[in-house]
């Protein structure tokens, strides 16, 4: 993993001020925590479950994954993390990172410790309550998805993936239409859905039988968005949001 400095305008600011609009003084502070930029090569470990860390992250570019190791050896993936993600936060509450953290593609992440978090936080109160809302927005999104694994049927579980990955990389990438690179493998997307890879395959050749996706090329095409969402129960927790309680700007 290489580091390197480099000023440009911050992730982090770009996916908080798609709900509002931040200061000046909001968006220099945020800028600051992405001054550093590491690389981190496809497959590599960025923090380990039981190990201890005095940094957070942002993601700049790539996609990232967080899972932990099940006592038969087993992964469990717990999220898929996309640039303007904070990595790293649920260790500011533990001797030892609950989770490991780890690149499914070529990534760049910015790292800053945990005394600059701190004052981030006692000097711009309104990002703090900003990134409690989107923490509170992952802890939602991931009930849901413990309520599918326990409840629903395979091709739900696959099917409110595919939306919720579109969903999250048109966040940051607003090119993205009904048609994404899945730069996931049946593997993967197994471990995040409880399922095994054969199981996989053969719930994304059913959603393609019956008109709701296309795959070619290592993307997906979403022919049916409607009528996938209905099929998953889907729910996009980054909608319907009620944010009239923050505080004004600094």
């Amino acid at each position: 993993m290489g580091e390197g400095t480099g000023l440009s305008r911050s992730c982090l600011a770009d996916v908080l001020g798609e709900r509002v609009a931040l200061s000046p003084a909001e968006l220099s502070a945020l800028q600051r925590l992405e001054e550093r930029q590491r690389h981190v090569r496809r497959g590599a470990i960025l923090l380990r479950e039981n190990e201890s860390s005095g940094e957070l992250f942002i993601l700049r570019k790539g996609l990232m994954m967080s899972y932990v190791l099940l006592d038969d050896g087993s992964r469990q993936i717990l999220r898929f993390l996309f640039p303007g993600d904070i990595l790293g936060i649920s260790s500011l509450v533990y001797r030892e990172s609950p989770e490991t953290l780890c690149a499914l593609s070529e990534c760049v992440v910015c790292p800053f410790d945990y005394a600059t978090f701190s004052e981030l936080l006692t000097e711009h109160p309104r990002l703090s309550a900003l990134i409690l809302v989107f923490s509170q927005i992952e802890r939602v999104a991931l009930t849901d998805r413990l309520a599918a694994l326990g409840r629903t049927s395979a091709k739900v579980r696959v099917a409110a993936l595919l939306l919720d990955l579109r969903n999250r990389l048109r966040s940051t990438d607003k090119s993205i239409t009904d048609s994404y690179p899945l730069s996931l493998t049946q593997e993967e997307i197994g471990d995040a859905t409880g399922l095994t890879a054969v199981h996989v395959n053969r719930m994304l050749r059913q959603l393609e039988e019956e008109g709701l996706i296309a795959r070619n090329s290592g993307r997906v095409t979403l022919l049916d968005e409607r009528g996938l969402a209905r099929a998953a129960n889907y729910v996009d927790r980054y909608e319907g949001l009620d944010l009239s309680w923050l505080p004004r700007a600094d």
